[in-house]
């Protein structure tokens, strides 16, 4: 076989990378409330409960409010919204 091969690559052309800044942190979490999101990813918001059980036992000044990603892998710009505007701190439940 004497023909050409064409080859591609397979990783492609990466998106450009900005860098954002972390939000300050907050001194304590003593009467803040802390939004669990479940982003859907498998267990995640088994461990979301785990996780509001602990606040509850080790730092039950925390509020805690578990919420739900309305789809995985897409934004949920009326939570982000919620999150913003009613909740102090927030963790992402996103999982392996």
């Amino acid at each position: 076989m004497a023909g050409k091969v064409t080859v591609l690559n397979p990783l492609g052309s990466p998106p450009k990378v900005t860098s954002k800044t972390l939000a300050p942190r907050l001194m304590n979490l003593d009467g803040k409330t802390v939004y669990l999101v479940d982003v859907r990813f498998d267990n995640s918001g088994v461990f979301m409960e785990q996780l509001q059980d602990w606040f509850s036992e080790h730092m039950p000044t925390v509020k805690t409010e578990l919420v739900h990603w309305r789809e995985p892998f897409k934004h949920d710009p009326e939570l982000a919204q919620e999150i913003g505007q009613k909740g102090n701190a927030a963790i992402f439940g996103v999982g392996l």
